[in-house]
């Protein structure tokens, strides 16, 4: 997968590419991350990219030329199927099934935006895929962008060393993930719980199983109230397999 960043700040990512899954997904060849810096498009002789907003009121706000410039740019250079991301705080939530969506995606453009947002015809015109990480507000979409990199690698088939560790993280298909234990066995008065060393496999399912399902209802029982596509698709493919299922 090819990943194209547009930022004013591109340094901010220098550190996040080389470190972690991020640096292994690259070295596998899994995918290719660049970051193209937003001031390279300006048609300003000092490279500005942003101007007062029409109707006054504070701050400033990007300009839809240099980022349109930008976009088509990369459309040209071979990112035409890619899927145009804008990150902005009014955009849907962030969430497993979207980065799950996204990491199916031919490549990603993540725009990252930064002072009080774009020109609202960078949405207009562009029609991008809009994604927030929460109801809050940081200074750009540099971090937002990151955090999306991140979610959205992992998810490439091929990064992970072993891939069916995704069937059991939080978000999941069983919702919030079940309580992990490792060495020593006794640690400040605290121990492993007993099945965990049992060796029998199926008690260790049971018990991982309620475990994550009491996690998940007493922390985030919106998880439980509206199954996940992951979820919905597991029950269909049990119920399929009972219809089928020659009688005894």
């Amino acid at each position: 997968m090819q990943i194209d960043i547009v930022t004013l700040f591109p340094g901010m990512f220098e550190g996040v590419l080389r470190e972690s899954m991020v640096r292994i997904a690259q070295e596998k060849g899994r995918v290719r991350i660049e970051c193209h810096n937003l001031r390279d498009y300006s048609l300003d002789k000092h490279r500005k990219v942003d101007t007062p907003p029409y109707g006054g009121g504070a701050g400033m706000v990007i300009q839809a030329e240099p980022v349109f410039r930008a976009v088509e740019d990369l459309r040209a250079r071979g990112r035409a199927e890619a899927q145009l991301v804008l990150l902005t705080p009014q955009g849907e939530v962030l969430n497993q099934q979207v980065a799950r969506e996204l990491s199916q995606a031919p490549g990603l453009i993540l725009l990252c935006g930064h002072y009080e947002g774009f020109d609202e015809r960078v949405a207009e015109g562009l029609k991008p895929r809009e994604v927030s990480i929460g109801d809050y507000v940081l200074s750009g979409g540099e971090i937002p962008a990151m955090v999306v990199l991140d979610a959205v690698v992992r998810l490439i088939p091929g990064v992970l060393g072993d891939p069916a560790s995704l069937d059991e993280e939080s978000f999941g298909p069983g919702g919030l993930e079940y309580p992990q234990y490792t060495r020593p066995r006794e640690y400040r008065g605290m121990t492993v719980p007993d099945v965990l060393l049992s060796g029998n496999h199926a008690a260790i399912r049971r018990w991982r199983d309620e475990q994550a399902r009491a996690r998940t209802q007493a922390r985030r029982k919106d998880l439980l109230e509206t199954p996940a596509p992951g979820r919905r698709a597991a029950r269909a493919a049990s119920a399929r397999t009972r219809r089928t299922r020659p009688s005894p």
